[in-house]
């Protein structure tokens, strides 16, 4: 992927109107801000600048468009999820660490869910990041090909489960009730000649009402482990 971060000499280093010197970092934090404050609308170059008090045609001194400022703020996102994290001995519970931090992470954000799990950002970040994982597995004796699969298992399976979680994380407390209703009152009264083994098991659905991940975190590390045995 061709980057679409612009060249040094392109870039201002005069102080905004506000008095503020540009810079990608800083730009990448003001675009975090925008995003996540309550009640704002679409993201927009625009929005951001008058947030970083310049014209708005600056902040394409440092990004191409939109897109690339969001993919960096996504990237941002990973790097800080995973912070201190040092993979140990047990390649186990370094992947489980790894999983809990990015999951952990899109769910503090989920207004920008939609590109921290589905996009690529081929940033600094990311590229530490998949160097990590796919290194915990070569660590763990997996052949390359398969620790490149199993990688990708792992990190789309984690991907996956947060960005699910970050919607529901999103809906409204009448929404949330919504559905805990659905399954007490709907499933939880199923007749039994037509609905047999929903019928078997109403008592548990409520309670099994929640997030799949940790289950599905240990279903798939259990199965890493059985491959490698």
């Amino acid at each position: 992927m061709e980057s679409q971060r612009i060249p040094v000499g392109r870039k201002r280093r005069r102080p905004t109107r506000a008095g503020t010197v540009l810079s990608e970092e800083r730009i990448v934090s003001a675009a975090l801000e925008l995003v996540e404050a309550p009640g704002t609308s679409a993201f927009t170059v625009r929005r951001l600048g008058e947030a970083l008090g310049c014209d708005p045609s600056a902040v394409y001194r440092y990004f191409a468009n939109t897109d690339a400022v969001l993919l960096a703020v996504a990237d941002r996102l990973i790097g800080d999820s995973l912070e201190g994290f040092t993979p140990g001995d047990d390649w186990v519970a370094s992947l489980r660490d790894f999983a809990t931090r990015v999951h952990r992470s899109v769910l503090s954000h989920p207004r920008l869910a939609a590109i921290s799990t589905a996009r690529v950002t081929a940033g600094p970040a990311e590229r530490r990041a998949v160097d990590t994982g796919i290194g915990i597995l070569l660590g763990a004796g997996f052949a390359p090909p398969e620790a490149v699969r199993l990688y990708f298992a792992f990190i789309d399976t984690v991907l996956a489960h947060a960005a699910l979680d970050a919607r529901v994380r999103d809906l409204t407390e009448a929404q949330r009730g919504q559905e805990g209703l659905a399954w007490r009152d709907v499933y939880g009264n199923l007749p039994a000649d037509d609905y047999p083994h929903v019928h078997a098991v109403r008592a548990h659905l409520p309670g099994g009402a929640h997030s799949a991940f940790p289950d599905a975190l240990d279903l798939l590390l259990a199965q890493f482990e059985a491959r490698l045995a």
